[in-house]
């Protein structure tokens, strides 16, 4: 079995097709994410109705102008295991007033996760020294670096502070030479796999709506670079995905 560990479920045309498809590819867990409060219901519907999917709920750096402070309502919802997408993105928040708003919704998501025990979804691009500032402020908090395309200092700090990183499509790129050699380095036990569906198709499917199902193209391609047996990469991967959302290891349903 392999894991999707980060889609974005409530994005796609057919959400059921695609997990059908993924499952038959032999995709048997997903991670939906949540991005803010507008759409929240349809990620938290996406875990309700399959048994095999579970949410998150954050808010997207993007997303900064809004307080984030309706996010806790939601962490008691059973199929909820993280919270997040948050962090910083400094590649499209240009703005100090944006990147400093960034930086306060970032330190309230990640105080909230301590608060609750939960883990959280990092996001960050072209940030990094701020990320880890707010890492190391919250240390204790753990969770997994997404769709990582920072630096190995940055990755390295995490995995200091407890995180996990998850290697996206990215790593199919011409252009991921940096994402490789980070996935590389990342001990065997604290690396997920993810689609970031529907974005980031990986190889062969650049330019195509990046489905769930994909995560096994993303998933061959680094266990033929890293010269590991792909059956063991996917055990590995399914379980370190349990060990960090632990919630989703004891659900009930």
């Amino acid at each position: 079995m392999l894991v999707d560990s980060h889609c974005h479920l409530n994005y796609l045309d057919d959400p059921d097709a695609s997990l059908s498809a993924a499952r038959a590819a032999g995709v048997g867990a997903f991670l939906c994410i949540g991005v803010g409060k507008d759409n929240i219901h349809e990620v938290l519907q996406s875990a309700e109705r399959h048994e095999d999917v579970w949410a998150s709920v954050g808010q997207h750096p993007q997303a900064a102008d809004s307080a984030p402070d309706w996010i806790e309502g939601y962490l008691c919802h059973p199929r909820v295991v993280a919270v997040g997408e948050t962090g910083l993105d400094y590649h499209h928040g240009k703005d100090e007033r944006i990147r400093e708003l960034q930086r306060q919704r970032f330190d309230y998501q990640l105080n909230l996760a301590g608060d609750v025990g939960l883990p959280v979804i990092v996001h960050s691009r072209d940030a990094q020294a701020h990320t880890r500032a707010l890492l190391e402020r919250h240390a204790g908090v753990t969770g997994v670096l997404h769709c990582f395309t920072e630096s190995w200092e940055l990755a390295a700090a995490a995995l200091d502070l407890g995180f996990y990183i998850a290697i996206s499509g990215i790593v199919t790129f011409n252009n991921g030479a940096n994402v490789r050699e980070v996935a590389r380095r990342i001990p065997r036990d604290r690396l997920l796999v993810e689609t970031d569906s529907p974005w980031l198709a990986p190889v062969p499917h650049r330019g195509q709506t990046n489905e769930p199902s994909f995560v096994v193209d993303t998933a061959r391609y680094l266990a033929e670079f890293l010269e590991w047996p792909y059956e063991e990469l996917a055990r590995q991967t399914t379980q370190n995905f349990f060990r960090l959302f632990d919630r989703a290891r004891t659900d009930p349903n």
